[in-house]
Parts: C-alpha cells; structure tokens; sequence
C-alpha cells in the first residue's frame, strides 16, 4: 500500500482495460453517448467495478430522470466522474481543505479512489443533494477518461441499479427496465475492481464506505 499525507491507499489488482479498449471500433459509440450527454440524455457505461449511469449534472431534467430510473432519493447525492483535475475546476472548493488534506486527495488519482469534497455554490442541489460537498472522482478507466474528454466536462457516475439491487458487473447484468431507460450504451468492460470505489471525506481522510 502507498500512504498520502496519512493516508493509505491499496494498490488493486485490475484487469487491463485497456487490454480490451478498441478506440477505433468504441469511437462511434463514444461519439454518440457525448451526443446523448448534450442533448440531455442518459448513457450506461462500465467503471472500475460495475456498470454505471451518467448524465450532465447541470442538466436537471436530466438528473431526476435518472434518479427517477434509479429510484434513488436525490439528498443522498450523486457522484462526479471525471478525466482530469482540471474538469472539477469551479465545483471543488479546494481552498477549503488544509494543503496536507487536498494533497492526499490529488495523490489518489487517477484511480478508484471517491471523495467527498467541499462544494462551491456553482455546483447543483440535485447533485449534492442534502449535504455541502460533492463526492468527486478522476478515473483512470479508458472510457471513462475518453468519455469525459469528448464531453469536455465532469459527468454524473452512479451505479446502473434500482436503489437497493446488486449493482451490475457486466452489461448482461443490467435491469431490463433499466437498460430500456438509457438513451445511450457504451460497450466495455469494468476495471475489476472487487467493489465500488471507497468513498472517504476529504476533510478527515475518514471511510464512508470501504
């Protein structure tokens, strides 16, 4: 394990995506899932550990159609994914962690890792839900980081499941309503991760969930 500034952070046996990330035979699909972002869809995709549903956060009829497919309460909040640092610019209020805190954080990406950061007013009520940060996260998964580059922006990543259902690992996996809901798939697999990213406050380095 590798440590941050007191933080330990396990370094997870994966499976290579990129082994099975075909950008010439997925760039269509990408294309048309970024398309689907913008015009305010809702897209499936695979993460580290199970397949996911996004959606542009700033778009609210979007995020409640998706909480509406989840059945998923919005004070509970919903995730960021994004390619890079950079794409949480003007949502993370970084300026409200001490140094030794935000390092840790920033030293834990790209990679599995979701934190729950101060959010600045920019970021929507439908996405922080009850609380007054934003759970954020800079993947290291090639879709994940291709997709986010295309959108040229954060999206919304939370598990491809009813609230209260085992979250899907592969595609054959997904909810037949659910799989009807989506706007948009993009083929692929997940990282492997054994379990869904840990999330952990930023201001404490405290788990949430392991």
């Amino acid at each position: 394990m590798r440590r941050a500034h007191g933080v330990h952070f396990a370094h997870f046996s994966f499976r290579n995506p990129v082994a099975t990330y075909n950008p010439a035979m997925t760039r269509p699909q990408l294309d048309f899932a970024i398309s689907t972002l913008r015009r305010g869809g809702i897209i499936a995709y695979p993460t580290e550990a199970v397949w996911g549903l996004g959606c542009d956060p700033f778009d609210e009829a979007a995020v409640l159609r998706l909480l509406s497919l989840k059945q998923r309460a919005m004070d509970k909040g919903l995730i960021l994914i994004a390619a890079t640092t950079a794409q949480f610019d003007g949502l993370a209020d970084w300026g409200a962690l001490p140094d030794a805190r935000r390092a840790a954080v920033l030293a834990s990406w790209p990679g599995p890792h979701t934190w729950i950061v101060p959010a600045t007013a920019r970021v929507p009520r439908w996405i922080t839900g009850g609380h007054d940060g934003v759970a954020l996260r800079v993947s290291a998964h090639p879709l994940v980081v291709a997709l986010c580059e295309g959108f040229g922006a954060a999206v919304v990543s939370t598990s491809a499941n009813r609230a209260g259902a085992p979250p899907p690992r592969t595609v054959d996996e997904l909810d037949a309503d659910l799989h009807a809901g989506v706007d948009a798939m993009v083929a692929g697999e997940t990282s492997g991760l054994a379990r869904p990213t840990p999330i952990r406050d930023a201001r404490s380095g405290a788990a949430l969930r392991d």
